[in-house]
């Protein structure tokens, strides 16, 4: 196991990115790895640790490389935690060869408003103000797949709130440019959706509303309904259990399995 924590500074602020890599060793037959890119939630208001390190813990015993990305929030003016990730994809494929990281293989989990952020980054890798930023091709930026709980969506009638507020600040202007089921194109990529249908937070709409857009332009997706559960799961085990004793959903505990084998038939995994 191979440990790095990078600083991605943009401008005033700064985000943390932390990577856990398999070792090279000429006792596996793996040469490289896809790597999970995690954007934990947290309302665009904090970064939550229940959604970072065990969600990183248990793909790294699936056999990827991991990333958890802490990013700027709130006062962090809109579009910092996005250039911040994007910052991130660059990173990772910049130095993929020295990390051994399967480059074709680079997927982007997000939960909640970290959900958000990911699929911003599904939506806007081909943009311009990126490339600026940057000095670099965007094709660097694009994420392979995008694994989204209960995301944050919409800016609409199902919208969390408190998470556009945060998000935008005095920048309300931009609230129907983060609405991002009315911004999916031909140039997203293949994305997993889990949500429950009780959540209280961020309505199932959110993840609905995505879905069919992705549906409309062919996007390959899939979609898993979880008819109970609160919002903020994480893994829905005790390893993600909260300090309150919220997190255990046991009915919901599948999702990461799911995920795991979505990969593996869209991408393979170690081929």
């Amino acid at each position: 196991m191979i440990l790095h924590n990078i600083l991605i500074k943009t401008g005033e602020f700064s985000a943390s990115l932390q990577i856990t890599l398999w070792q090279d060793s000429p006792e596996f037959m793996i040469q490289k790895r896809p790597l999970i890119l995690i954007c934990p939630g947290g309302g665009y208001q904090k970064v939550s640790d229940r959604e970072a390190d065990p969600v990183a813990a248990k793909f790294y015993a699936m056999g990827y490389h991991t990333a958890i990305l802490r990013y700027s929030v709130a006062p962090a003016p809109y579009p910092t935690a996005l250039l911040q990730l994007a910052g991130a994809m660059k990173l990772i494929r910049d130095r993929a060869n020295q990390w051994l990281i399967d480059t074709d293989k680079v997927i982007v989990a997000g939960f909640s408003a970290g959900g958000h952020l990911a699929c911003s980054l599904g939506v806007f890798w081909r943009e311009e103000f990126l490339e600026r930023y940057y000095k670099c091709d965007s094709e660097i930026f694009r994420p392979n797949g995008l694994i989204l709980g209960y995301p944050v969506i919409t800016s609409g009638e199902y919208a969390h709130e408190e998470s556009f507020v945060n998000l935008l600040g005095d920048q309300e202007d931009l609230i129907d440019k983060v609405s991002l089921e009315h911004l999916v194109n031909e140039d997203m990529p293949p994305t997993f959706l889990w949500h429950t249908d009780s959540d209280p937070s961020v309505p199932v709409e959110n993840s609905l509303l995505l879905y069919m857009a992705l549906h409309q332009y062919n996007i390959p997706a899939e979609f898993h309904v979880f008819q109970n559960g609160g919002h903020g799961l994480s893994l829905a085990t005790p390893l993600s259990q909260g300090s309150d004793g919220r997190g255990i959903q046991r009915e919901c505990e599948p999702w990461i399995d799911l995920a795991h084998t979505w990969i593996e038939s869209n991408f393979g995994i170690f081929a």
